[in-house]
């Protein structure tokens, strides 16, 4: 997330009441998790694993409760006991929830030739572009946007907060949501199915690209970045911050971890599992997804396992 302008870290550190070492007198421009985080950022570390992939990450500004590391050049530390709470207090600052009484909020934007269907619900800050067809019952959360000539189908659901969660095993309640302030964004020629769900981004957005097509009972986790052009059959699960580049086809049923990429132009067959990183134009099958032609080698001898093993028996 961005702040509307350049933050001093001593008017932060005051927020959080945090003790600032380091380049005190810098401006931070936005707060982000690890996987988004860009220079002139905020992000937040609280378990002595992730302190030095935090200090080396992009981060120009770390909410840290270890004074005692070495800071890189440049950067900042806002020290204090839970740098978990201070992130939440710096979100509800810049972005609070504010309820929505209407079913279109006043703050909405909506392009010309634009139908939204009975019960739609359209959140605050939301802006939708021409030509676009909103059906019955489908949500918009706030800071969505939506490019022209775009079809969102009836039940679906954008912009929901990421199933993201703090945990640690010393509070009664172990998992904390971490507060989503991220969007999502839905580039023009897009068509989303019914009873989707498509999660807006912890800290960033959630990325649907030109000319995506996506059937009905899919969920794309938060800032997930789907490319150009691409096919997405019902059913798939697409976990956090995973890229899809442009063309790619996941037929149905197909599951896909987090933080990966797909390359483009790859074809996922229905019901494969991705667990890791593949590359583009090539056909997977299989869990974890391997080439197809690969796994139907496979499927042919596992077939002749029986006759293999008569064979071994009576030899």
């Amino acid at each position: 997330m961005k702040f509307p302008s350049p933050v001093s870290l001593q008017w932060i550190a005051t927020l959080i009441d945090a003790e600032l070492i380091g380049n005190i007198n810098a401006e931070a421009t936005g707060i982000n998790e690890l996987h988004k985080v860009l220079q002139g950022d905020l992000a937040f570390v609280d378990h002595p694993k992730y302190y030095n992939t935090c200090l080396n990450s992009d981060a120009s500004f770390i909410i840290i409760n270890n004074k005692d590391v070495t800071i890189p050049t440049g950067k900042a530390l806002l020290v204090t006991a839970e740098p978990f709470e201070a992130y939440l207090k710096i979100v509800n600052h810049f972005r609070p929830f504010t309820p929505s009484n209407k079913s279109i909020s006043d703050s909405a934007i909506i392009g010309d030739a634009t139908v939204i269907m009975p019960n739609a619900f359209i959140g605050n800050h939301v802006s939708i572009g021409n030509n676009c067809i909103i059906h019955p019952n489908v949500v918009i959360n706030d800071y969505t946007v939506i490019g022209n000539n775009v079809i969102i189908q009836a039940g679906t659901v954008i912009g929901g907060d990421a199933f993201y969660y703090n945990g640690k095993k010393n509070r009664e309640v172990m998992y904390k949501r971490m507060q989503s302030c991220g969007n999502v964004v839905i580039e023009d020629n897009v068509e989303i199915g019914c009873n989707c769900t498509i999660d807006r981004g912890v800290t960033s957005e959630t990325r649907i690209g030109k000319g995506t097509m996506i059937d009905n009972l899919v969920h794309l986790g938060h800032e997930v970045v789907v490319g150009k052009n691409c096919l997405i059959a019902t059913q798939v699960g697409i976990a956090g911050a995973t890229t899809l580049e442009d063309g790619v086809i996941l037929w149905g049923q197909v599951g896909v971890n987090k933080t990966i990429t797909i390359g483009a132009g790859a074809v996922v067959m229905g019901q494969a599992g991705v667990t890791n990183t593949i590359k583009g134009n090539k056909v997977y099958m299989g869990t974890p997804a391997i080439d197809a032609g690969e796994k139907r080698r496979e499927f042919v001898w596992a077939k002749r396992i029986p006759e293999l093993w008569k064979k071994v028996m009576e030899s």
